[in-house]
């Protein structure tokens, strides 16, 4: 059966595609749902329009998402853990640490958007991806000092970002 989609499906199509499924889905799913119609040519030119409006949508959504990149790309951050003498952090640091500190410093990004390989588990210094669509990517510089027991980062763990700037 022959559909025309109202808005985007995912592993389907996206507006405006004239998509061809099988006859329960449409039924069951696509048609109750609101999400495709029959293809009449009024309904291409009523969905032709609605997908110029997405496109455009599309486009500033792109332009805020590499602004925010600009914004985020080679920024170094700092975040003290706690960690044994041999640098070894007592539990791990993830994309909601690294989104937290950013945050701090006005840079507000989703924990999805921060990719990394492993959980940070060491005293040092990480280079982070941060996407944000398939082709808007950014990286920053993530540094993990060690905490003292007044929960500040020792005054060496601070100095080291700064040194590694000049």
């Amino acid at each position: 059966m022959k559909l025309l989609l109202k808005k985007n499906v995912a592993n389907l199509g996206i507006i405006g595609d004239v998509v061809e499924v099988k006859p329960g889905y449409a039924r069951n799913y696509l048609l109750p749902q609101a999400l495709a119609l029959m293809p009449t040519k009024g309904n291409l030119k009523r969905v032709e329009a609605d997908k110029q409006r997405y496109l455009e949508q599309l486009a500033k959504e792109k332009a805020a998402l590499k602004e925010k990149a600009k914004l985020v790309d080679g920024k170094e951050i700092t975040i003290a853990a706690r960690a044994n003498e041999e640098g070894h952090l007592y539990g791990s640091i993830g994309p909601a640490q690294i989104t937290a500190a950013l945050a701090e410093g006005g840079m507000f990004v989703e924990p999805s958007n921060i990719i990394l390989d492993n959980a940070i588990r060491q005293l040092d210094k990480y280079d982070v991806r941060v996407v944000f669509d398939a082709d808007i990517t950014a990286a920053i510089s993530v540094w993990v000092v060690p905490l003292r027991e007044g929960g500040e980062a020792t005054q060496e763990a601070q100095a080291a970002p700064e040194s590694a700037q000049q």
